[in-house]
């Protein structure tokens, strides 16, 4: 059970408490939330879109899907999914695919999902495919202080 490097560095600079949930290997954040018995919209997924200079973190609930056009007039610019190869790249300290939402602890703009806005409690990846974060719903709207916060995916 462990998370990345720089998400904790993040957490902790931040104060914000956190525990740690694991759960058997899984390879997609609602899996995830299936696999530690929590609410899928309760679960933060983080989506890595390519811009045409850079990046940014869509992050929605795991029961939600991503609406890139919606996404993409929000934000005016043209944008499609990053590569394993590039969040790789950006993620570093994290198994590939298992990405946490808080992009300000790897210097990466963040868009928010108003849908997740309001919750008690929040889970999302650690950086690894076992472990969930768990923190407050007010915590997370604190780590998430930054991030343009709109309406831009909807339920699976």
């Amino acid at each position: 059970m462990t998370i990345a490097t720089k998400l904790k560095q993040h957490l902790e600079d931040a104060g914000v408490p956190y525990n740690t949930v694991a759960h058997p290997r899984t390879i997609s954040a609602m899996e995830s939330a299936e696999a530690a018995h929590v609410p899928g919209d309760s679960v933060a997924k983080t989506v890595v879109i390519h811009l045409e200079d850079g990046y940014v973190l869509a992050v929605v609930p795991s029961s939600h899907r991503v609406d890139l056009t919606t996404l993409q007039e929000l934000l005016d610019r043209r944008l499609g999914l990053a590569s394993e190869r590039e969040i790789d790249k950006l993620f570093d300290d994290c198994d590939s695919g298992a990405i946490p939402p808080v992009g300000s602890a790897y210097g990466l703009p963040t868009v928010l999902d108003a849908s997740l806005r309001g919750r008690s409690a929040i889970w999302f990846e650690g950086g690894d495919h076992r472990t969930l974060v768990n923190v407050s719903g007010a915590d997370f709207e604190r780590l998430m202080q930054g991030a343009r916060q709109e309406s831009f995916s909807h339920h699976v």
